[in-house]
């Protein structure tokens, strides 16, 4: 029934964008002339307090779900109460991500937007700063209309940060989504081998090697054949012991304060040399550069038996199927440096930016502000992270807040999604509140934050999630695709077959002839823009 209500909902927006596209000739103006619209603040809104307004104003908020998810988040109680306390009414737009690439290009070809855009998957950065007319600055009203996103700024400057755009100007709202870990992947390894080998979990590199070579050679899952997989990487997991921890797979990372491409350093050079050591020993997966997540999936979830010893995972629950109980996190491997490192962000991986937008076609600007303000109370966070207080959540006696079981049949994280925003719009959860969240430890969001324990301290700085200009956007496109391109060819090559020592010279000269120095300009003149923000 979601679906079909999402369909239709979609169908009749669709509909409408192309008749505003094609009745209105100007329609594209409305938007770009909306900075010098007057904002018609009805009489009876409230600088304070709720309601927000005494007589009911409507607000047109668009946002986007994946495939058939619908809109049932709509009717989460917390939703309909706001409505009832802010007298704000909403007329939502609920569109599928399936067809919505194609009616973003519509919208933002005619300039017809609603009141408030919701969501970082609705628009992205470039959809926003090739765009920046559409978009209110909302600089003032943060500082005059929004209390609660202030102090949470104030609390986490972060916050700021990473939703100041190039300008200096703040267009798009962030989040910090409640409960996350401080780290990404971390390694996992099947104990059930190490017990029957007398093994024990590796510390250090060396270690890990003696691991999987054993794992190779003596038929740990007792099958008789040589099925073995040692170790299957996802990404750049195995360098992680060599000091290279990309959060945002851009071959970007921060040492020593500064921004370093890492592709061309000592320390990837040094850690290819390593994953080559293991490719000809037949200790790491000779299908790692031509498979997909679903031929890894499948020899990971084996049918006969477990054929895989080791690799990186976000929780070992989600991926062994009927093997899982064999697997266990382990701590962060120890590099030729004697550290550890672990690809993740020491303030959680919990922060984005765009996840609200106010139009400059909205006539009720100050009125959307203290709406979306409203977002970011804790209680109000996690009731848009996971449900409603009484449905999903249950407010205990002494202040904490347990999440309920969800209904029969249904997955827990299916039904956050059913009942939340989950990971989209606005949202503020302090970290001393978190303490008050009671999560089950041995399955989802709870089961990787007890995981994360082992790996927390050693997460690395990463490099920012930053923001580019319109002029960076156009060249950015040819820049990572070429040399990005050249270094994963290569990178599969020098793993592969080998040849680093002799053919590292000729790789950076290619990747300078390929505009390398132009690349690390722009992606360092935005980490400056970055950390220049107060």
């Amino acid at each position: 029934m979601s679906q079909h209500r999402n369909k239709k909902t979609a169908k009749k927006w669709t509909v409408g964008l192309l008749a505003a596209a094609m009745v209105f000739g100007i329609a594209g103006c409305g938007g770009k002339d909306g900075n010098n619209a007057a904002t018609s603040e009805t009489s009876s809104y409230n600088k304070e307090g709720l309601p927000i307004v005494n007589e009911p104003v409507t607000l047109k908020v668009l946002t986007v779900r994946w495939g058939s998810m619908g809109d049932t988040f709509t009717q989460n109680q917390w939703m309909k109460d706001l409505e009832k306390n802010t007298n704000v009414k909403i007329e939502w737009q609920v569109m599928s991500s399936n067809d919505w690439a194609e009616q973003k290009s519509i919208m933002l070809a005619s300039g017809t937007l609603p009141d408030i855009i919701l969501g970082n998957q609705t628009f992205g950065d470039s959809d926003i700063v090739n765009n920046l007319s559409y978009f209110r600055p909302l600089d003032d009203y943060i500082e005059k209309n929004m209390p609660n996103l202030k102090a949470a700024m104030e609390e986490t400057p972060e916050m700021k940060k990473i939703s100041t755009f190039p300008d200096g100007k703040i267009y798009s709202l962030p989040t910090r989504l409640p409960s996350r870990p401080k780290s990404s992947r971390q390694p996992v390894i099947n104990k059930t081998w190490l017990d029957k080998l007398g093994l024990k979990v590796p510390e250090t590199i060396d270690e890990l090697y003696n691991v999987l070579k054993a794992f190779k050679e003596q038929d740990p899952n007792g099958n008789g054949k040589k099925d073995e997989i040692p170790f299957i990487e996802i990404g750049n997991d195995l360098i992680s012991p060599f000091g290279i921890a990309d959060l945002n797979n851009n071959n970007m990372l921060i040492k020593d304060g500064k921004a370093i491409y890492f592709p061309v350093s000592e320390e990837f050079k040094e850690g290819l040399k390593w994953e080559n050591k293991l490719y000809a020993e037949g200790l790491l997966d000779k299908e790692v550069f031509t498979q997909d997540d679903t031929m890894r999936s499948a020899k990971f979830q084996n049918p006969d038996a477990p054929i895989v010893g080791f690799t990186y995972q976000w929780t070992p629950d989600a991926v062994f199927g009927k093997w899982s109980d064999q697997y266990v996190t382990i701590p962060p491997i120890t590099g030729p440096d004697g550290k550890r490192y672990t690809i993740g962000n020491p303030i959680g991986m919990s922060l984005n930016r765009n996840e609200l937008l106010i139009t400059t076609s909205s006539k009720y600007p100050e009125v959307a502000a203290r709406w979306a303000d409203q977002f970011y109370t804790n209680e109000a966070s996690i009731q848009n992270f996971w449900g409603a207080i009484g449905t999903v959540i249950k407010k205990n006696d002494d202040s904490t807040y347990t999440l309920m079981d969800p209904p029969a049949g249904t997955s827990a994280d299916a039904w956050y999604w059913d009942q939340s925003l989950r990971d989209f719009g606005p949202k503020y959860v302090s970290p001393s509140f978190e303490q008050k969240i009671v999560l089950n430890p041995e399955s989802g969001d709870g089961l990787k934050l007890q995981l994360d324990k082992l790996g927390s301290e050693y997460v690395t700085e990463p490099f920012p999630n930053v923001m580019y200009t319109s002029e960076e956007f156009e060249e950015l496109p040819t820049l990572t695709t070429d040399i990005d391109g050249y270094v994963n060819t290569m990178r599969a090559q020098f793993i592969s077959k080998g040849g680093i020592d002799e053919g590292w010279e000729d790789y950076v000269k290619q990747l300078n002839k390929m505009g390398l120095e132009k690349l690390i300009k722009i992606r360092t003149d935005a980490y400056s823009r970055y950390m220049s923000v107060k």
